[in-house]
Order: structure tokens, then sequence, then C-alpha cells
């Protein structure tokens, strides 16, 4: 048996246009320049709070948690519009549909994106039944704290070793690696593949069929 967890933003779905939108006018609101998109590609994968205080340069205080939670108000208010959900990358639906008619696969996700989140972009692809355990940044701490991983595993009754973690994030090659779990890279997120090599990702794939053969090995 193996223990699969998929990172969500920049692994599953592409998400940069939105998150980068968002994050523009918390900062804006609050008389901050408005970031580079290169800036918040860097961040994606953190848990919001700690994504906003790195770009800033700093701890979290009362008024990055107050940036976080208007984060929040202009992602629900693009929701309310209409929004469109973020799409899937190229051939992710069919590796996960492949996946969960395994017997010896469990799938999760470990994501530094809110339950609510998750939970919509899964819905909305109808994914939700292909995914054992889930972790969010409502459920641990932000990633590279390997809780989400060694939930995931309590949950399944998986162990790390047994594990695979696959991303696109220098974050969540480091989440692997520090819960004693193997680490898969993927080149079509936001973080360049040299930097998740030196991460500790194993392999780095280029394309889902590269993935699924990675995640045999």
């Amino acid at each position: 048996m193996k223990l699969v967890l998929f990172d969500c933003d920049g692994t599953l779905v592409d998400s940069l246009d939105v998150i980068h939108q968002c994050m523009s006018r918390a900062f804006i609101d609050f008389k901050f320049a408005e970031p580079e998109a290169a800036l918040t590609r860097s961040i994606i994968g953190l848990s919001l709070d700690n994504a906003i205080a790195r770009m800033l340069g700093r701890d979290i205080d009362d008024e990055v948690r107050a940036m976080t939670a208007r984060y929040k108000e202009h992602f629900f208010a693009y929701r309310q519009g209409g929004g469109a959900v973020e799409p899937l990358y190229a051939g992710i639906k069919s590796l996960l549909d492949d996946l969960k008619s395994r017997p010896d696969i469990i799938l999760g996700v470990v994501t530094g994106k809110s339950r609510r989140g998750l939970d919509a972009i899964l819905d909305h692809h109808q994914l939700s039944s292909h995914f054992l355990a889930t972790r969010t940044a409502d459920d641990c701490p932000s990633k590279p704290h390997p809780a989400m991983v060694l939930e995931c595993c309590g949950e399944t009754g998986m162990g790390p070793v047994d594990t695979v973690v696959i991303g696109d994030a220098v974050f969540d090659m480091e989440l692997a690696r520090n819960a004693g779990a193997r680490a898969i890279g993927v080149s079509w997120g936001y973080a360049p593949v040299d930097q998740l090599e030196l991460a500790g990702a194993g392999h780095i794939a280029t394309n889902a069929t590269e993935l699924a053969r990675m995640i045999e090995l």
C-alpha cells in the first residue's frame, strides 16, 4: 500500500491568477504597493498569514492577520461574483481517476488553502470522493511543518516511509523531508525545478504521464 498526498495550488489546479488578484487588492487596501506576480508565486503553498508575513518581510502580527482576513473577503467576493473555479492541469483528472481505482493506492491532499477553498475546488471538479485524507491551513500548522503529512498517515494507517508527497513548491519538498516521506516535484507549477531538487525532490515530473510512472518507483 502507498499513501499519495497531493498539494493543490500549482499541482492539481492553476490558481496563480486569482491568488495574485486577491493578494494585490489586499495589499492596496492596506496602503502597500501592489506585489509583483513573482513574489506572489513564491509564497503559494504557505498558509495565508505566513505567506503575507513573508511577502512583507516580517512576523505575523495584527496587521498581517487583518490583511489575511481582507484577502479572504476579496476571494469570497470573487467566488460570489461568478469568478471561475481554478482549472485542473492537463491530465490530472485522468491520473486521479486511475489512482483512485487502484486498491494499493490511498489518495490525500495537503494544502495551504482553507478548508472551504479546497472543498470548493474538489466539489467543482468532482474529485471529493477521490481523497480519503485531506489537511488544510485550517487544520494544521503551515508547511513545511510535518503535521499535515503525519496526520494523514495517522488517519489512513500508513507510515511516512510508505508515503509520497507531490507538489510544485519548495515548501512541499521540505514538508515531505520533515515528515520522513518521499518527495516528487512537478515542473508545471510555480517554483523553478532546480529549487525543487535542492529542497529534496527525488524526481521531477514534467507531465501527468511521467508523474504516474514516478509514483510507481
